[in-house]
């Protein structure tokens, strides 16, 4: 969430590493493991590192993870999927608005981009009525 801008990072910090790695990391640490319904965790120091979160697994969460220097950041999409599961809790729920709001700005601003090519790819076709038609100072 605080790496794309929308509040501030909370006390904990997720990582979610292959299935091999975390089993290494417990045999490291047999006093600081996590099993919150099968989603198997690791607490060695400040951080958590996982090998699921909701039961999706890293190669379920990379497609389209931004790459960092030695790290990915998950995409906004699968933020927002993993979010959405846990909402029953005030903190997702509030998470899921920033999300959703960011997703959506982020949208509208490609609105006169999309209008242009819109109008090209009409540009031939004689449309005679929209039974619908909405956006910016459309009346």
């Amino acid at each position: 969430m605080e790496y794309y801008g929308l509040r501030i990072s909370g006390k904990d910090i997720d990582l979610i590493a292959d299935e091999q790695d975390v089993v290494a990391l417990i045999k490291m640490y047999p006093d600081r493991v996590k099993d919150l319904y099968c989603d198997l965790g690791v607490c060695p120091f400040e951080f958590e590192i996982w090998r699921s979160v909701q039961l999706f697994r890293y190669n379920d969460l990379i497609a389209n993870a931004i790459e960092e220097k030695d790290y990915f950041v998950i995409s906004l999409e699968k933020l927002l999927l993993l979010k959405s599961l846990v909402m029953k809790e005030e903190k997702y729920r509030n998470d899921v608005d920033l999300i959703g709001k960011h997703i959506s700005d982020t949208q509208a601003k490609k609105y006169s981009m999309e209008k242009q090519r819109v109008e090209n790819l009409l540009t031939n076709v004689n449309i005679k009525t929209y039974i619908e038609k909405t956006g910016p100072n459309i009346i």
